[in-house]
């Protein structure tokens, strides 16, 4: 199909009127007219119902109106990727990563970043899902493996190391177990509920020193990392937490130090046709820094 008919059938769709799109388009009401007419002699199909009061789509217009909607905004976005490309950061930037690490770490960085390049504006999506890269869900991800698809740009930030925790007036009340198997007289919390595998693996408590088929119980689990936290500090009981949820706090007492503990690396993952965006770049770089300087 001819695009310049596209676009002129488009702008009468939006307009509702020849002579309206004709004025939007710098054509004549006669012009306008002849190319859409031109267009339906081509498709074998009526686009438009004519009207005295304007012009309704026809069951194919409408079908026609929605990818050409499509292919504009493919345009656009492509022009805005084309003229950003090797300039000044600037534009909307979607970034995904787990809850736990956005919510955390990440969303206390997100200030500087942005004093770095006031132009940029973040969208910040959080979820335990991997959101599809390739279908535009994202333009940039932090994720907790190392992702599986090959088409995708990826590179290594920093390893989440967890450790086993309770707080003080917890093993006040409860003593502090010194082996794997003390934990069978404690109260332990969790992470869990309808979660990616890798995510729940780390929390082990109830299976670490055990058969797998006889865990131990869980007095609470919750899907949210924050809320295991608080948990753990309020002396519901032990859990397992990611390094970066203390970040220096000492509110919190390390338990079972000997005893070898889960880990997960950390990966910037993006599509290879977005390497080019000044506002990938920035974050990338910004990113890198900060795994340079990650001390847990």
């Amino acid at each position: 199909m001819d695009w310049d008919k596209i676009r002129i059938f488009y702008t009468v769709a939006e307009a509702g009127s020849f002579t309206r799109a004709g004025d939007e388009l710098g054509l004549s009401q006669s012009a306008v007219s002849r190319q859409i007419s031109a267009l339906e002699r081509e498709l074998k199909a009526p686009l438009f119902h004519r009207h005295a009061r304007g012009l309704i789509l026809t069951e194919q217009g409408d079908l026609l109106f929605r990818a050409a909607k499509d292919m504009r905004m493919r345009l656009e976005t492509t022009r805005a990727r084309l003229t950003e490309s090797g300039e000044r950061p600037t534009g909307t930037l979607k970034v995904t990563t787990t809850v736990g690490l956005g919510s955390i770490w990440l969303a206390q960085r997100i200030a500087e970043f942005l004093d770095l390049y006031p132009e940029v504006r973040v969208e910040l999506l959080l979820t335990n899902e991997e959101l599809d890269l390739s279908m535009r869900e994202a333009d940039v991800a932090i994720r907790l493996r190392r992702p599986a698809q090959g088409d995708l740009i990826q590179r290594r930030l920093f390893t989440v190391h967890f450790h086993a925790y309770a707080s003080s007036d917890y093993i006040k009340r409860f003593g502090e177990p010194k082996t794997l198997e003390d934990l069978d007289q404690h109260r332990l919390v969790a992470f869990g509920g309808d979660q990616p595998t890798y995510l729940l693996a780390v929390h082990w408590l109830a299976t670490v020193g055990r058969e797998p088929h006889e865990p131990r119980t869980y007095h609470c689990i919750t899907n949210n990392i924050t809320a295991l936290k608080l948990m753990v500090e309020t002396g519901a009981g032990i859990g397992v937490l990611p390094d970066y949820a203390l970040d220096g706090q000492a509110t919190l007492i390390q338990i079972l130090r000997d005893v070898e503990m889960p880990s997960l690396d950390s990966y910037l993952v993006y599509a290879e046709e977005m390497k080019s965006l000044a506002r990938v770049q920035a974050f990338r770089d910004f990113l890198v820094a900060k795994a340079q300087r990650w001390t847990f």
